[in-house]
């Protein structure tokens, strides 16, 4: 067992960021996290979160995951006392860290993501993984690009996945073919590697940026929807100053995303 300071680490506000679908709750301060070909559980105590994997394992694989090296403190400190709502924001988001997730899920899961909630992605993503993933422990690896390549576009739609069956499929098949290279990517700069995406069925401006900034872990991408465009119209005269965040501002879009899904489900009650 292993241990992470609760400081700016927070699993329950990083599970529900809309940023990764398989860290699921299994009860009050307990967490299933399926994710680099493993499950691994995280347990809440008094001051950190313990992990049930060796120290060795921590460092190879969750401190890189989970980005526990960087100073999301020095990212908050860079919002202006003038931006309100934002302060609020960051301050309500502390705990909040982009993880580094893997590129093919990524770009799989926000295809899956247009037009749905984020319990409808989880349950979608969980069928898709029980069907066509590699056992693990007591759940599913997420299937890889070969595994989906060669199902049927009608029992892709049996997994709830809709219209966007046919664009699941047509990405696997370029990236079994080797027509989408997701790894060769990495070397791009960042609006080239959105383009790239792009090059995609399905995938637009928004998909782009978020497997921009979960799977790449280019944290200047900026995606904006139905949330964030909301926001945006109402504190920010339609236009964010992302020259402020330059470099990070997709930390801000957790930030703000987390903050208007709160309010959002406070308005609903």
């Amino acid at each position: 067992m292993e241990f992470i300071p609760k400081q700016d680490f927070d699993v329950k506000k990083i599970a529900d960021s809309g940023q990764c679908f398989r860290l699921n709750q299994l009860e009050a301060g307990r967490f299933q996290l399926t994710a680099l070909d493993r499950c691994v559980e995280l347990t809440e105590r008094a001051d950190d979160w313990a992990l049930d994997c060796s120290a060795a394992e921590l460092d190879k694989l969750w401190r890189g995951y989970f980005d526990l090296d960087t100073d999301y403190g020095a990212y908050r400190a860079a919002v202006p006392e003038k931006d309100v709502y934002l302060t609020a924001a960051a301050d309500f988001g502390r705990g909040i860290r982009i993880l580094r997730q893997d590129p093919w899920e990524m770009l799989v899961t926000f295809i899956i993501s247009q037009r749905k909630n984020i319990p409808a992605i989880r349950a979608c993503v969980e069928t898709l993984c029980s069907r066509y993933g590699e056992p693990i422990g007591p759940t599913y690896a997420f299937p890889t690009p070969t595994a989906l390549a060669g199902a049927d576009e009608e029992a892709l739609r049996a997994c709830a996945l809709g219209y966007r069956a046919g664009y699941v499929l047509a990405a696997a098949q370029m990236a079994d073919a080797g027509t989408l290279d997701l790894f060769a990517l990495v070397s791009l700069e960042d609006d080239q590697l959105a383009e790239s995406l792009m090059t995609v069925p399905g995938v637009g401006v928004k998909v782009a940026n978020c497997v921009s900034l979960f799977g790449y872990h280019r944290i200047a991408a900026f995606p904006r929807d139905v949330w964030m465009n909301r926001v945006i119209h109402e504190h920010y005269r339609g236009r964010f100053p992302l020259y402020r965040y330059k470099g990070f501002a997709g930390v801000m879009q957790q930030y703000l995303f987390y903050y208007a899904r709160y309010e959002g489900k406070i308005a609903e009650k």
